[in-house]
């Protein structure tokens, strides 16, 4: 007797699209640098039709006690990195990813050169969810491959720590396979976040920052 289980449309169409925009995006990749800012505007143009729609929410979120390491290899308290006074935007990553990561990254590539002058005062955060492959060596290649000035800083450590800071912003999933693009805004310390569920743009990142540092 064959069973037949229904599908959820829209996951499958997410999972395609964001497959087929991944593969075209790391093609560009394995050809040389970042794209050219002439290049940027269109890249942003296709990016705007392909991506699935955002849900935007504010919630209260506590930073965990834990500690973490950068991809400089300084161990660090997540709670005093991100509480430095800047505005922070997090996502969550790790290097080995072939859809849903090379597309954030790329979009917080965009969102560094979109800041200007401004990006040095805006903490941009990438956690990976696979401490145990990405070391810090691993994570300073990944940042390199992606344009990440110092004020984009990648973190690894434990494993507990990596599931113990997914858990308290609610993106852990289990599988690092089935993880989904989230991007996290707080204006300033103390704060709530906005919560960006789906594959937010440069802009709309822009948006939920403090008026100063929205700057094209």
């Amino acid at each position: 007797m064959r069973i037949h289980h229904p599908l959820n449309a829209a996951h499958v169409i997410r999972r395609v699209v964001a497959f087929c925009a991944a593969i075209l995006s790391m093609g560009a990749l394995a050809h040389g640098s970042m794209p050219e800012p002439a290049m940027d505007d269109a890249h942003a143009h296709a990016h705007h039709h392909v991506t699935p729609e955002t849900l935007r929410s504010v919630r209260d979120y506590r930073l965990p006690a834990v500690s973490l390491v950068r991809e400089d290899g300084k161990p660090v308290v997540l709670a005093d990195e991100m509480n430095d006074g800047r505005p922070v935007v997090l996502t969550f990553i790790y290097t080995t990813c072939t859809t849903v990561c090379p597309l954030t990254s790329q979009t917080l590539a965009e969102l560094q050169r979109k800041l200007g002058t401004s990006r040095d005062s805006v903490h941009i955060v990438s956690i990976s969810i696979d401490p145990e492959q990405d070391t810090p060596a691993k994570l300073r290649e990944y940042a390199q491959r992606f344009g990440a000035g110092p004020e984009w800083r990648h973190y690894t450590g434990t494993l507990a720590a990596s599931q113990t800071v997914q858990r308290a912003f609610d993106v852990y999933r289990g599988n690092k396979m089935d993880h989904a693009p989230v991007m996290l805004v707080r204006a300033a310390p103390g704060a709530s976040w906005v919560r960006i569920d789906g594959f937010a743009t440069a802009d709309q990142l822009l948006a939920e920052l403090p008026t100063r540092h929205a700057s094209r």
